[in-house]
């Protein structure tokens, strides 16, 4: 249900601004996204799974939340980082 620690370092470099970026809007959003599929896989054999289909109702809103975030303060990469990742909105 995890990204290994290779996979993580994959979507780092392909969303980070600048070497080093680990921390901003794009970079946590590409890995909460990374996260989401992973968990949605998950649920095509796990129906029932439901403390872990609260765990992604979190990640959802937390992607959520950081997207808005990004909207309000530059829309241009908002934009640009909704269309790399193929998010609906």
């Amino acid at each position: 249900m995890s990204i290994t620690a290779q996979r993580k370092a994959e979507v780092i470099a392909d969303n980070a601004r600048s070497t080093g970026d680990t921390g901003s809007a794009e970079v946590q959003v590409a890995i909460l996204t990374e996260r989401i599929a992973n968990l949605t896989e998950h649920f095509k054999t796990h129906k029932k799974d439901n403390h872990s289909r609260r765990g992604l109702l979190k990640q959802v809103s937390q992607r959520r939340r950081l997207l808005d975030h990004l909207n309000k303060t530059d829309s241009a990469r908002y934009q640009a980082l909704i269309a790399k990742l193929g998010l609906r909105r």
